[in-house]
């Protein structure tokens, strides 16, 4: 990069296909290539030049103090997974800017987020033709992550037309455990719920999702299993760690991929044990004593995923719920982004032939990017857009 493209921040955008990238017929009736649609569609990335690493990008998430008002409305689902019963929380958008509101503030639920009333509910399925776009977070994160909002307010801001709703993971976004069992990185059961009732509750509705860090691999492992019977019309996945085992590898390798980043999520998944710790001490699988002294997120696994899914090393559970494998069974159209630079999903981990063997796959990547960061000089992030854009364009 020379001096002119490092002062404007701009990152090239590296693209990975087939060479037999998969036919898109598009709204107008026209058709183009899968490739073809993601470069016509994905806008042009200029980062903050002073954030010249993935690790000063990531670490600004932690600082960002930008807060995009999108407003939610919850409704727990009961599981109709005999294997995997309890409850389940999703946060359905909804439109209403009133910070005085009884909607913005309930003390139990995230700010901005408060319960259906039954009726609500009740009311909520349609015959109307809106675009839906079903939401999967991050480890440990929720519907009230600025990043998954910054991807949801130009889709469901003043004058659009989207409709849009979270999967929280069991036990986040201060929702309850009510089986005694904590989600994983294969957790597929609430999100394949979650479309199945979309789907019936809303038939004319057009589905997309968009799957972010650990969601992005539960996502195109959903994606994958569903094969073609799949009801999404396309999804787009950010930041996904593709091969957890090399991923774990990676952090491991390095001074701060250990000490920082495998304690930081470490830290947070024992938070949410802590906070959940009498119901799963009903899982009489698991140790809550031991996980308290965990310090890395594999010790983490090792002490709750392992015992609980019966997975022998953390090792055997992190090749068995890697999403790497399953790319190559994914039956729509997909759309990966990655920085290669990422701290965490590691750049060395992406799957870049796996996206050459499957013509229903793309994937874009750039040099300087970081872990679900990509900030612009105006401070938003530039892959908020990129995942905006890509679902209105399918």
């Amino acid at each position: 990069m020379g001096v002119t493209g490092w002062l404007t921040g701009h990152q090239k955008l590296n693209y990975t296909h087939s060479d037999k990238s998969a036919t898109i017929v598009l709204k107008d009736g026209k058709s183009t290539s899968l490739s073809q649609l993601c470069k016509d569609a994905i806008p042009p990335c200029y980062l903050n030049p002073l954030f010249f690493n993935g690790h000063l990008h990531t670490a600004w998430t932690v600082l960002d103090r930008s807060d995009p008002p999108i407003w939610y409305k919850r409704h727990i689902f009961e599981s109709d997974d005999v294997t995997y019963d309890g409850t389940f929380a999703v946060d359905f958008v909804v439109r209403n800017s009133d910070s005085s509101s009884p909607l913005a503030k309930d003390a139990s639920l995230p700010e901005r987020t408060t319960f259906f009333a039954p009726e609500e509910f009740d009311a909520l399925p349609s015959d109307d033709s809106k675009p839906m776009l079903v939401c999967l977070h991050g480890l440990s994160g929720g519907s009230h992550e600025v990043y998954l909002r910054g991807v949801l307010k130009p889709l469901v801001g003043d004058g659009a037309n989207w409709e849009a709703c979270v999967v929280n993971s069991r036990g986040c976004a201060m929702s309850k455990i009510t089986s005694g069992v904590l989600y994983n990185a294969r957790a597929t059961w609430d999100i394949r719920q979650t479309v199945a009732w979309l789907r019936k509750a809303f038939p004319n509705r057009p589905l997309f999702a968009a799957g972010f860090s650990l969601g992005a691999n539960i996502l195109v492992n959903y994606i994958a299993e569903e094969g073609d019977s799949c009801e999404l019309q396309a999804a787009v996945v950010c930041s996904n760690p593709w091969n957890l085992d090399c991923t774990n590898s990676a952090l491991k390798r390095t001074w701060l991929g250990r000490e920082v980043y495998l304690r930081f999520m470490a830290s947070n998944m024992k938070k949410l044990v802590e906070t959940h710790a009498e119901t799963i001490q009903k899982n009489s699988d698991v140790d809550v004593d031991r996980v308290r002294k965990t310090r890395y997120l594999y010790e983490f696994d090792r002490e709750i995923q392992c015992p609980t899914w019966g997975y022998p090393t953390e090792g055997a559970y992190y090749r068995d719920a890697s999403s790497v494998d399953s790319l190559l069974g994914v039956r729509i159209p997909l759309l990966g982004v990655n920085a290669e630079d990422d701290p965490i999903a590691a750049g060395e981990c992406i799957p870049f032939n796996e996206f050459k063997a499957n013509p229903l796959t793309a994937l874009v990547t750039t040099a300087v990017g970081g872990h679900l960061s990509w900030f612009e000089p105006s401070g938003g992030r530039w892959f908020a857009r990129a995942v905006s854009t890509f679902p209105s364009s399918t």
